[in-house]
């Protein structure tokens, strides 16, 4: 046990400690981040895929509720009548559209024989830095929409709604959050306009089929928390290795000392003539 008692120093603790943190955060919270990511994205270019060469279907056979959501047909093109509700319009701010700001335009759109649902017109681009622009209202009447289903996003934490410029804004397109706001029930998936529809303002790109570097990062983060405790591994067979190179090297120079010594010492077999002879030499 004399050995192993170097692992118990505080700076091997200490490594021990970090080591078997990372690679906890490698398999629990890395790994699964980026993989989650693989599979959403993964899922998405399915969808988009799918939904390519797919006749639009009325929106009331996917929402047939105003409790309805629709996560397993994003993307799927539908059609929608009745009109807009442009009192409750709000705008979702700090958008990115092929790569540059713009603010989305969302309006509730009440479905005859359906459910209310939330539109999202298109985008419009910032005037002066942030300042928004004038935005064209919506038809009024009755009319008829094809737009593609999209899920509610995640509310954007610590960004809290306001208004400004005369109208609401937020951060996120939540269904749920702009519903709250603007008092209007809406359905739990949001629609998106295709091009030239009634309302419809610049019209928002389809993602592009990429599977995105997610799959190899979630590997690479399993892989980094297996080599982790290995590399600790190595570590102590090289330290242990290494004291016992030195404790060998010490113990040859011992034994080469003591048999220094008893070379020089007289043999212990000599008789006393011998010894006598030795010490005063021999009679010629």
């Amino acid at each position: 046990m004399r050995r192993w008692a170097f692992l118990m120093r505080p700076q091997w603790l200490a490594l021990f400690i970090v080591v078997l943190a990372f690679a906890y955060l490698c398999f629990t919270v890395l790994a699964p981040w980026q993989l989650g990511k693989s599979t959403t994205t993964s899922r998405e270019n399915a969808q988009i895929a799918r939904s390519l060469d797919a006749d639009p279907v009325p929106v009331t056979t996917v929402l047939p509720r105003q409790d309805s959501a629709a996560p397993d047909e994003q993307w799927q093109r539908v059609t929608a009548t009745g009109r807009y509700l442009p009192d409750s319009q709000v705008l979702a701010r700090l958008r990115l559209i092929d790569g540059e700001p713009a603010f989305e335009v969302l309006v509730p759109f009440a479905v005859q024989g359906g459910p209310t649902v939330l539109v999202d017109r298109g985008y419009v681009r910032p005037e002066a830095g942030s300042q928004v622009p004038p935005i064209a209202p919506p038809p009024t009447g009755t009319v008829t929409i094809t737009a593609r289903l999209r899920d509610s996003e995640a509310v954007a934490q610590g960004k809290a709604p306001f208004r400004a410029e005369g109208g609401q804004q937020v951060y996120s397109i939540n269904t749920a959050q702009v519903a709250s706001l603007t008092g209007v029930p809406l359905a739990g998936s949001y629609l998106q306009l295709t091009a030239d529809q009634p309302g419809g303002l610049g019209v928002i790109p389809l993602p592009h089929l990429d599977a995105g570097p997610f799959l190899s990062y979630g590997i690479q983060w399993i892989a980094f928390g297996i080599l982790a405790p290995l590399g600790v591994g190595y570590f102590v067979y090289s330290e242990i290795r290494m004291r016992r190179s030195e404790r060998e090297a010490v113990q040859a120079a011992a034994v080469h000392r003591d048999g220094a010594e008893d070379e020089s010492a007289p043999p212990a077999s000599l008789s006393t003539e011998e010894k006598l002879a030795d010490r005063y030499g021999r009679r010629r």
